[in-house]
């Protein structure tokens, strides 16, 4: 199971769907997703700590709690290697007119993709619509 970095927050901040996707991850392990989602994670606790939604002590202890997962298997990180972001440039340069993908949504696609996986889990709308041309299905609970 390979999950974009807004599902993999979802495990550690209180959103409206993080029920369904913890028990979605805890029927599945080892769980995927790319090494990307080390600094967009991070980058998801300081934006929330900017808006005033979660205090900064907080934010550290999300943080470490994170990484300890991430230590313990619980999150395989896909690696992002120059030939993974040369395969992904060349997608985002053939792909079609109309299709919206931004730079970080193709490398959790081709991540995905790498690590031989058949489906995404995110709650992007660009990324959902943009999995099948990747090869991918895109889910969300």
């Amino acid at each position: 199971m390979y999950l974009d970095t807004s599902y993999v927050a979802k495990l550690y901040l209180a959103e409206p769907e993080s029920a369904l996707v913890e028990a979605l991850v805890f029927k599945t392990h080892p769980v995927r997703t790319s090494a990307l989602t080390l600094t967009e994670f991070h980058s998801v606790l300081h934006r929330r700590v900017n808006e005033g939604g979660l205090p900064e002590a907080q934010a550290r202890r999300i943080a470490a709690v994170f990484l300890s997962h991430v230590a313990d298997g619980l999150w395989v990180l896909v690696p992002i290697t120059e030939q993974l972001l040369r395969r992904t440039s060349a997608i985002i340069l053939a792909a079609p007119p109309g299709l919206n993908i931004r730079s970080a949504d193709a490398i959790h696609l081709v991540s995905a993709a790498e690590a031989d996986e058949t489906e995404i889990w995110t709650s992007d709308r660009n990324m959902l619509g943009a999995a099948g041309y990747f090869g991918l299905a895109g889910r969300t609970v």
